[in-house]
């Protein structure tokens, strides 16, 4: 995992262009805390990026209908490090109505400047697709290119069942 602040607090979100999960542009900024108290699940992607449509979005879209409506939140970023000319803010609401993600998903653009995006800069991650997991503390618990959904949901049942005692 190449997350540098692994088990560190989570930073708030940079991202300024959102739509919601109709696809409607949002009044303002998506916040970690619009995502709820419980797990999060952030992931980033590229239009263009063929390992996204392969393995990323299938892995979110399975993640999505397990656990939805068990207190994850969920959001997916465009991170536009390259390609800035295909990766457009019109792919976010084409790729959320391909895969029926009915979730939050932002443009991240570097700022003025910048080489990198704020996710990546933020969160250190490694290009797309990339998957980070905040706990409901705050902390990062996960951050990689690959996310076995069906041993996630597991570890998610087990904490479940182990809070409960």
């Amino acid at each position: 995992m190449r997350f540098g602040g692994l088990h560190e607090k989570a930073h708030e979100l940079r991202i300024e262009k959102w739509i919601d999960g109709d696809g409607n542009g949002m009044d303002k900024p998506l916040r970690l805390s619009d995502l709820g108290d419980g797990y999060k699940i952030l992931f980033a992607f590229q239009h263009w990026c063929p390992g996204c449509h392969s393995r990323g979005f299938p892995t979110l879209k399975l993640l999505h209908r397990q656990l939805k409506d068990k207190g994850v939140g969920f959001a997916a970023i465009q991170t536009v490090f390259e390609g800035a000319e295909v990766n457009t803010v019109d792919k976010l609401r084409i790729n959320q109505e391909s895969y029926g993600l009915r979730i939050p998903f932002g443009q991240d653009v570097p700022p003025s400047g910048e080489r990198y995006p704020t996710f990546m800069e933020d969160y250190r991650s490694g290009g797309t697709p990339w998957f980070t997991v905040i706990d409901p503390q705050g902390n990062v618990v996960f951050a990689d290119f690959r996310l076995d959904a069906e041993r996630f949901v597991e570890a998610l049942s087990v904490e479940t069942v182990d809070l409960d005692r």
